[in-house]
């Protein structure tokens, strides 16, 4: 057992209320997790705008760019000790969670290069005496809340970018997974930021509540469920500042006759079987037209019964467990529900068990086949190893099929015609669309959903915007008198 403390103000803070963290592979204890209390919530937030009014609004861009490639160094440095304890904390394979280390540190670099190229404009009024520019300024006091599934990754889309541009932060990770964020939190200060520009406070939902009503708080970014996003939108409005929310998505991963097959199964498998299903971008319904629909499920089926589940530490594992016991549950409780509605079981459909997978949270590779788009399995966010194949006719059925769902997230493409692939690309209503391949990411390419699955955008110099607000100057240089009671125009 390991016991960590919360992060305020560059210092350790320890707390009387603490609760357990859950190995989703052994089913044991393994870190103890402070339960920050509202004055903690209080002290995280106060020494956060006590930094930004006093020294990190005045930090050049230069030096916060100097900091940011610092703390990329750092992170590569400890990639593969916290790949280790980010897949001890939430059962992800570390095959997928050192790279995704490495991942953060690149966004890092990326806005580092970023900080000092934020500029305004100057605007050539139709007044000829009055000199117009742009100032593009931090918000100020961000609260960061990102979800278990891949907790330092998630945070590098949103501190990497609310760093550069000159905000201070408070960080709340998920109580299902607090472990590599307490930990890269000492990175911040092994990097020389400032005290108080990087808080990090841990907890239930009583954390979040704390933050955002607390009234000091100037931006909210959030990664999380639909049902949750909904809430913190609604505080967000209450105290009327701005929210960027990354929600969940029910994917169309499309494949169309003339694609080349053997690619076209290897980005299904990936899209849903890839970090155990558990990624809000995963393809769960895999939309295939009906001349090789039989075909692809047949080779689905057969890799799917082939992938190796086990030790998410042991480098040849391909997947890994549930993220802990209330997911579980739930992903099951789903798979039962699909099967009473009537689609059909292809593989899997049950917890696994074997050597090795006795007391993980452990899901077989699931395929159900001959789903259709409007029974649940087809509409509602499992979050895990799940897929369900739909078929289809025609490009424009396809693409009725795709935008039939609350969601908006993330799609693919399968096919060898680039005109065909041009207008799936106009019709689907995804802020993703990838055209053969599937789940790629950059630190460059803007990431964001449509309809439910949120708004705002993440990674990309849209994600700086996101934490940059826009002062207009007027600078009038006439020497001429003007009438007092008539505005002038």
């Amino acid at each position: 057992m390991t016991a960590h403390d919360l992060f305020i103000n560059n210092e350790a803070v320890s707390c009387a209320d603490r609760f357990n963290s859950i190995n989703p592979y052994t089913g044991e204890a393994w870190a103890e997790i402070p339960q920050a209390s509202a004055a903690q919530v209080a002290a995280a937030i106060a020494a956060a705008r006590h930094s930004f009014n006093t020294v990190w609004r005045h930090t050049t861009g230069k030096s916060r760019g100097q900091l940011l490639h610092r703390l990329a160094d750092l992170l590569e440095q400890n990639a593969q000790r916290l790949g280790i304890i980010e897949s001890t904390d939430n059962g992800k394979i570390l095959r997928e969670t050192s790279s995704q280390m490495l991942f953060a540190a690149r966004a890092y670099r990326f806005f580092a290069g970023a900080a000092d190229k934020i500029f305004g404009d100057t605007i050539p009024l139709d007044q000829p005496d009055v000199f117009d520019f742009t100032r593009k300024e931090p918000l100020g006091v961000a609260v960061l809340i990102t979800a278990w599934n891949s907790p330092l990754s998630l945070l590098a889309n949103k501190l990497a970018p609310a760093l550069a541009a000159g905000n201070c932060v408070v960080i709340k990770p998920s109580e299902h997974a607090s472990v590599s964020t307490l930990e890269f939190a000492q990175l911040i200060k092994q990097a020389g930021f400032p005290p108080g520009v990087v808080n990090v406070v841990t907890g239930d939902h009583r954390v979040g509540q704390a933050l955002l009503t607390s009234g000091r708080v100037d931006k909210v970014s959030f990664t999380g469920s639909p049902a949750v996003g909904r809430q913190i939108a609604a505080e967000a409005g209450r105290a009327l500042i701005p929210v960027t929310l990354e929600l969940g998505g029910k994917s169309p991963n499309i494949i169309f006759d003339d694609a080349n097959l053997d690619r076209a199964v290897v980005g299904a498998l990936a899209g849903i079987f890839g970090a155990t299903g558990q990624t809000c971008v995963a393809g769960s319904r895999l939309l295939v037209q009906r001349p090789v629909y039989a075909e692809v499920a047949k080779r689905l089926v057969a890799r799917a019964e082939k992938i190796k589940l086990g030790d998410p530490l042991d480098l040849a594992t391909e997947m890994g467990t549930a993220a802990n016991e209330p997911q579980f549950n739930r992903i099951l409780k789903m798979i039962e529900e699909a099967r009473s509605s009537g689609a059909t079981l292809a593989t899997g459909g049950k917890a696994a068990r074997g050597p090795g997978l006795e007391r993980g949270f452990f899901i077989e590779p699931t395929i159900f086949t001959e789903v259709d788009n409007s029974m649940a399995i087809a509409r509602e966010e499992v979050f895990g190893p799940v897929l369900a194949i739909i078929p289809f006719d025609t490009e424009e059925e396809a693409i009725a099929i795709a935008n039939d769902t609350v969601y908006g997230l993330a799609s693919g493409v399968w096919t060898s015609n680039l005109s065909r692939a041009m207008r799936m690309i106009r019709g689907i209503e995804a802020g993703t669309v990838w055209v053969n391949t599937y789940r790629v990411v950059s630190a460059m390419a803007p990431f964001g959903g449509f309809k439910q699955s949120g708004f705002g955008k993440e990674r990309g110099m849209a994600a700086l915007e996101e934490f940059l607000q826009t002062k207009n100057v007027m600078i009038d240089f006439s020497e001429e008198e003007r009438d007092p009671f008539a505005i002038k125009t």
